[in-house]
C-alpha cells in the first residue's frame, strides 16, 4: 500500500491510524512513488488549490499503477465525493466518519460488493479511532488529535460541513496514548484538532484545553509539548499561566488569526477583533518573552482593499508573527463570502500573500537575530548519514 496525505496535522494523524490499520491487516507500507496494490489519498479542500492538488495525486497513483485499487479520502472527498468519483480510476470515495474503518472494507471493495461512495454525517463518527497508535512516522515527533470537528461558521470555510461538530477525545485517552509514545521515545508531542481550542465543551465534568495540557505535561518523561492552531479566543489566562510556568510547554504558538482588520473579521464571522489579539498575544509575551509566534492569515477576502491590507501587515509586523502561514482567499461555492460583490482580482491576492510572506521573513530573520548568542534546548529530527 501507499498513502498520500494532505494538508492538516489532522489528516496526518489520521493517515498514521489508517496505516497502522492497514498494517495489521497484513499490506506493507511502500513509497507513494512505487508500484503498489492500494493507494489511498487523504485530502485537504481549504482552497481550490487543495483540491486540484488531491486531484493530482489522485491521478499520479492511477499513472503509476493503472491496476491497482485507488482510495480517495478526507475533506474533498467529504464536501464533493461525485466530483472524486468521476475521475476514471477511483474505486472507492470515503467520507471522513467513514475513513478510519477502511482496512475492513477493502475485503469487499476487491470483491466488488461496495459502492464507489460511502460518504455519511462526519457528525455521527467517533473523534477519533478507540484504539492506540502503536508508533508514528516520525518517532521523534508526534501529532496526537485531542479534538474533532468545528462550530463555528466562517463566512469563507467549508470545513465545518467536511469535519462536522466539534467533538473532544476523552482525557484518559489521550494520557494513554502519550504515556505509550513517551515509552517508546517520542520526544516531542503536538497536541492537535480542528478547533482545539473547544477542547472539552461537550465532555461533561472534564477539562478545558488548559486542563488537557496541564494533565498531560504532569506524565512522567523527557518530552515536550507543542499546541497546534488556536483562535485568539481560546488563549485563556489559565493557558497563559501554563506558559509561564509549564517547562514541557514549548515557548510557541500559532494563531489562528486570518486578519487584522475589524470589519473584515466581522465579514469572516470571527469571533474577535485585533484589540483583543494584541491583549492575549501582550499576555503571552510577558509570561514567555522567549515566545515565536506563527499565524494562519487569510488575504484578499471580499472588500479587502489596500487600507484595509495595510493593517494586516501592520499588524504581523506589531504581533512579531515569525512564521505565518498565508492562504490567497478561494471563493468555496455554497459559502457567503462567495456571494459578497466586491472580490478582490487573483492577481492583487497572490501578490498581497507574497507581500506577508516578506512581511513574515522580516520578523523571522529579527527574531532569530535576537537568538544568536543564546543557549537554546533542541531537538534533533535526523542525522546526515555522511
Amino acid at each position: 500500500m501507499a498513502t498520500a496525505t494532505l494538508g492538516c496535522k489532522v489528516n496526518q494523524f489520521e493517515s498514521e491510524a489508517i496505516r497502522q490499520a492497514l498494517a495489521g491487516a497484513d499490506y506493507t507500507l511502500v513509497p507513494f512513488e512505487a508500484q503498489a496494490d492500494l493507494y489511498l489519498i487523504n485530502t485537504c479542500t481549504v482552497t481550490a488549490e487543495a483540491d486540484r492538488q488531491a486531484r493530482q495525486q489522485v491521478r499520479r497513483a492511477i499513472r503509476t499503477n493503472p491496476e491497482a485499487l485507488v482510495v480517495v479520502t478526507g475533506c474533498y472527498a467529504q464536501r464533493d465525493p461525485e466530483a472524486v468519483a468521476a475521475i476514471p480510476g477511483v474505486d472507492l470515495v470515503l467520507g471522513n466518519g467513514e475513513k478510519l474503518d477502511v482496512h475492513g472494507l477493502i475485503p469487499d471493495l476487491a470483491e466488488g460488493a461496495l459502492p464507489q461512495v460511502v460518504v455519511g454525517d462526519p457528525s455521527q463518527a467517533e473523534a477519533v479511532p478507540a484504539g492506540l497508535l502503536e508508533r508514528f512516522e516520525d518517532r521523534t515527533r508526534a501529532f496526537l488529535q485531542v479534538q474533532q470537528g468545528c462550530d463555528q461558521s466562517c463566512t469563507y470555510c467549508v470545513i465545518s460541513g467536511a469535519r462536522g461538530g466539534s467533538r473532544s477525545v476523552p482525557l484518559r485517552q489521550i494520557v494513554r496514548q502519550v504515556e505509550r509514545w513517551v515509552a517508546m521515545g517520542v520526544r516531542e508531542i503536538v497536541l492537535t484538532g480542528v478547533d482545539i481550542g473547544c477542547y472539552g465543551e461537550d465532555l461533561e465534568g472534564g477539562p478545558d484545553l488548559a486542563g488537557l495540557v496541564a494533565a498531560v505535561a504532569e506524565r512522567p518523561g523527557d518530552f515536550r509539548l507543542r499546541l497546534s492552531s488556536i483562535d485568539p479566543t481560546h488563549i485563556s489566562d489559565a493557558l497563559v499561566a501554563l506558559f509561564a510556568a509549564e517547562p514541557k510547554l514549548c515557548p510557541h504558538l500559532h494563531l489562528s488569526l486570518q486578519h487584522g482588520d475589524e470589519l473584515i473579521l466581522k465579514r469572516m464571522k470571527r469571533r474577535y477583533g485585533p484589540g483583543l489579539v494584541r491583549e492575549r498575544v501582550a499576555a503571552l509575551r510577558e509570561a514567555r518573552p522567549d515566545l515565536a509566534l506563527g499565524a494562519d492569515v487569510l488575504v484578499g477576502f471580499p472588500t479587502e482593499d489596500e487600507q484595509r491590507f495595510a493593517r494586516l501587515e501592520g499588524l504581523i509586523d506589531e504581533l512579531e508573527v515569525a512564521f505565518p502561514h498565508v492562504f490567497p482567499f478561494s471563493a468555496r461555492p455554497g459559502t457567503p463570502a462567495a456571494r459578497i460583490p466586491e472580490q478582490v482580482p487573483k492577481a492583487q491576492r497572490k501578490a498581497r500573500a507574497a507581500r506577508i510572506r516578506a512581511a513574515g521573513e522580516a520578523v523571522r530573520h529579527r527574531w532569530l537575530a535576537s537568538a544568536v548568542g543564546t543557549p537554546q534546548r533542541v531537538l534533533v529530527e535526523g542525522t546526515d548519514a555522511d
